[in-house]
């Protein structure tokens, strides 16, 4: 079976930056596409950002221009670039793959950015 593997989390001041790694037990390329999640305690999971298998990005509103999803399909690994970070960022990350028609979730990363 698939495993996903967060990695990076940590805590920061505002306005630092933190580099999430998820890697993957498989072949990243052949994935349709792979996704960072966050949830903080009392909210929501929401979707972070995206990036498909033809390497299109997708972003949520409120990290546009702060926050960059890549990967090196080499290393079966997807990143997520956080820069500017506010303690609103605070919250649990975790990776998620779309495998045909099945999702796969990694166990998540803390995230944690104080004032």
């Amino acid at each position: 079976q698939v495993q996903l593997v967060e990695s990076g989390g940590g805590s920061v001041q505002a306005g630092g930056s933190l580099r999430l790694s998820c890697a993957a037990s498989g072949n990243i390329f052949s994935f349709n596409y792979m996704d960072w999640y966050r949830q903080a305690p009392g909210k929501q999971r929401e979707l972070v950002a995206r990036i498909s298998r033809d390497g299109t990005t997708r972003y949520a509103d409120f990290v546009t221009g702060r926050f960059t999803i890549s990967r090196d399909i080499a290393k079966n690994t997807v990143f997520l670039q956080m820069n500017s970070l506010k303690p609103e960022d605070t919250a649990v990350y975790s990776c998620a793959a779309k495998i045909w028609t099945v999702d796969y979730w990694g166990q998540g990363t803390q995230v944690t950015v104080s004032s």
